[in-house]
């Protein structure tokens, strides 16, 4: 019995001291220390004059509060780059008018899709080019609630985009 207790102790101590490029935060950055993350432009047909500064900047802050990358202006060990391409509204849900009115959508769907460029000058096999696509529902005026969803939004594409670019989803 002690003799397995003392093997669970040994190696539960190898495994904690055993230096390892996964965080507590399930990222995996491996040997990268900077990182550059461009502007990503909105080429959407329909352009929404905060969103481009919103996404790269939300995008930005995920991989600095869960990685210890420095993200630099220069090139760095990593690049993320892309574009906006997609910011569409479609109704989901037709609403019954009386018969002389056209129906009406009873719910929308907000969609916004990104294009991203990740390129991984260390380990090469990590790079990628993908396209994110996320939405959001929703009932009444977009303009009393845009704002909302497009933040939720971002913080899903993020998610997606980070995982993918550094947790191996």
């Amino acid at each position: 019995m002690k003799r397995t207790f003392a093997l669970f102790l040994l190696t539960v101590t190898l495994l904690a001291t055993n230096s390892c490029s996964i965080s507590l935060s399930g990222s995996s950055i491996g040997e990268l220390k900077t990182i550059k993350v461009e502007y990503f432009e909105n080429n959407s047909q329909i352009v929404v004059n905060y969103l481009s500064q919103q996404f790269t900047e939300s995008l930005k802050d995920r991989i600095r509060s869960t990685t210890s990358l420095s993200i630099i202006q220069g090139e760095g060990q990593a690049r993320m780059s892309g574009t906006i391409t997609g910011y569409t509204i479609e109704p989901i849900s037709v609403q019954a008018t009386n018969s002389n009115v056209a129906p009406i959508a009873g719910a929308e769907r907000l969609t916004i899709t990104v294009s991203v460029v990740y390129t991984n000058s260390i380990d090469k096999k990590n790079s990628f080019t993908q396209s994110f696509s996320e939405h959001q529902d929703f009932t009444g005026d977009i303009n009393n609630q845009e704002q909302k969803l497009v933040t939720a939004i971002i913080k899903q594409l993020t998610d997606d985009i980070f995982n993918r670019a550094f947790a191996n989803w």
